[in-house]
């Protein structure tokens, strides 16, 4: 008898479900390709790029490009996740590596600006383009997200009060992007200086909140005890 179930059989399901996992992956994989394109066609074309301009680096019409994202704030949206991505990236290696803290944040300090200083338009449409539906929404989440795990994690191994990394880590994200904004804008001085500002104002805020507290941050030289999973990677906005 036919099944009129609507599940199929077991062997059926199977294969309804594998076909369903290889969509899946396949659309994944297309979607990142389309958001590298797009990442390039902005690059190009400024952060006025069009959807034409973004279908056209891509080699697709754009009734394709239409197939993978709602509209253009759902591409911009995963643009943004791309950025995400790239900083958290770059942040992850640091806190894992066997250096002092004053040193980890330098070095995140430096490597956030050498990729914004790499796309810069890519920065200004994320930053430009916010309508009620903001293009950073989920890649600021995710950032902030790690940063208050990791500050958390290292608040707690100095026996201070953890309660305010959530807030810091966002603090610190929003004066990130206001950060880069200014020296992408102005370029009054070199990225090194502008990158040592922004570090010296990070550690000191926490150094300060250490010194409250009794903890001299500065004589930490051992390894910092930040743990970072190796599988905390952005995907689709999550970490």
């Amino acid at each position: 008898m036919a099944d009129v179930s609507g599940t199929g059989t077991p062997d059926e399901g199977g294969s309804v479900d594998r076909r369903s996992a290889r969509w899946e992956s396949h659309r994944e994989a297309r979607r990142a390709e389309l958001v590298d394109a797009a990442v390039s066609a902005i690059d190009e074309h400024g952060p006025t790029a069009s959807i034409a301009d973004i279908a056209r680096t891509a080699g697709v019409s754009k009734p394709v490009l239409y197939r993978y994202f709602a509209d253009k704030d759902d591409l911009y949206r995963a643009v943004g996740t791309w950025a995400a991505g790239q900083v958290l990236g770059l942040m992850l290696p640091a806190l894992r590596d066997d250096f002092p803290p004053r040193d980890k944040v330098r070095r995140i300090s430096a490597d956030y600006l050498a990729f914004i200083a790499q796309h810069p338009k890519v920065f200004f449409m994320l930053v430009e383009h916010r309508t009620s539906d903001d293009p950073l929404r989920d890649g600021k989440e995710v950032i902030a997200g790690a940063l208050a795990r990791n500050v958390g994690d290292f608040l707690r191994d100095l026996g201070l009060d953890s309660a305010g990394a959530e807030p810091w880590a966002h603090g610190v994200v929003g004066l990130g992007l206001a950060h880069g904004e200014w020296w992408l804008r102005r370029r009054t001085m070199s990225r090194t200086a502008a990158a040592t500002y922004l570090a010296d104002f990070v550690w000191n805020a926490f150094e300060g909140i250490a010194r409250e507290s009794g903890v001299d941050l500065d004589v930490l030289t051992r390894p910092t005890p930040l743990r970072v999973a190796k599988d905390e990677i952005v995907k689709d906005g999550q970490a």
